[in-house]
């Protein structure tokens, strides 16, 4: 397996890439549910409201067509509800301003603009609400940190005719940890997480390596994986919310099946285009 960008070289002529949480690996629930919406509240002092809180930072997170989103953004998102609707948020717009404008959305990225701004709470806290998150998730049991029902038997047969790509906006210790933990890193022939840019600077550099826009497909459960998929002209195919061990079988019964025969354009990529929103109410 490649460590990096510039030491991986294509080996066949299709690419598969894959997101991680959420989409191969069944924790983007657990890790919103338990550590991301309860660190806000403790961090922001909102257990008054605490159900109705968290309840909508799901929706935000895991239900609807925000899916996904950058973990900042999404607080930037929820905070401004809750400074509308139940309390107001010390310096909200300097977090909405950062989140909407920093090139990078990451630890480091908030440690800069602490720099730049050491007089702001909102950054201060933000970034201890991010580090909680991290100590949170990293205190869950790896019993709540499973791959999806059918996912290393699709990794597997997906090798047989494609390179495998990890494309995640996920901690890459994380995702190491995890997908060594249950024997998928063996299947894979690459890993790019949060530290190796965004999912569609990702999957642009890994055209450069030689590969047909029409011979990769992009698997992930969000709006964000189809629009890195979008931007770099290459296909989508949807693992379903709630209906993941599907997805992965019809994945290999035909997703992968339409790739390389050069079907999955057209018809069959408009079907799961369809299913994708209907199944976020996009």
């Amino acid at each position: 397996m490649a460590k990096n960008l510039t030491d991986y070289k294509k080996q066949k002529d299709f690419l598969v890439c894959v997101d991680s949480d959420g989409c191969a690996m069944d924790t983007m629930d657990v890790k919103h549910i338990k550590c991301f919406g309860p660190c806000m509240v403790t961090e922001w002092g909102l257990e008054k409201w605490r159900d109705e809180i968290l309840t909508r930072w799901n929706e935000i997170n895991l239900y609807t067509m925000t899916r996904g989103i950058n973990r900042f953004k999404g607080l930037s998102m929820a905070l401004q509800e809750i400074s509308k609707k139940y309390t107001a948020i010390e310096d909200l717009e300097t977090l909405v301003k950062w989140a909407a404008e920093s090139p990078e959305l990451s630890n480091d990225a908030v440690k800069h603009a602490i720099e730049q701004n050491p007089g702001s709470v909102i950054l201060k806290k933000t970034l201890n609400w991010s580090l909680a998150v991290n100590e949170s998730i990293n205190a869950l049991p790896e019993s709540e940190k499973l791959p999806f029902e059918g996912v290393k038997e699709a990794l597997a047969y997906a090798q047989q005719y494609a390179d495998v790509a990890i494309v995640s906006s996920a901690n890459l210790g994380a995702v190491l940890d995890e997908w060594e933990l249950y024997g998928l890193l063996e299947h894979t022939d690459i890993v790019l997480a949060q530290d190796a840019g965004s999912k569609a600077f990702c999957i642009g550099e890994l055209l450069k390596k030689g590969y047909a826009p029409d011979h990769v497909l992009m698997c992930g459960d969000a709006p964000g994986d189809q629009d890195a998929a979008k931007k770099n002209g290459v296909f989508y195919y949807p693992i379903l919310v709630k209906h993941e061990k599907e997805s992965w079988a019809e994945f290999m019964d035909k997703g992968l099946k339409h790739l390389t025969e050069g079907t999955y354009g057209g018809a069959y990529q408009e079907k799961k285009t369809a299913a994708f929103l209907n199944n976020l109410g996009g």
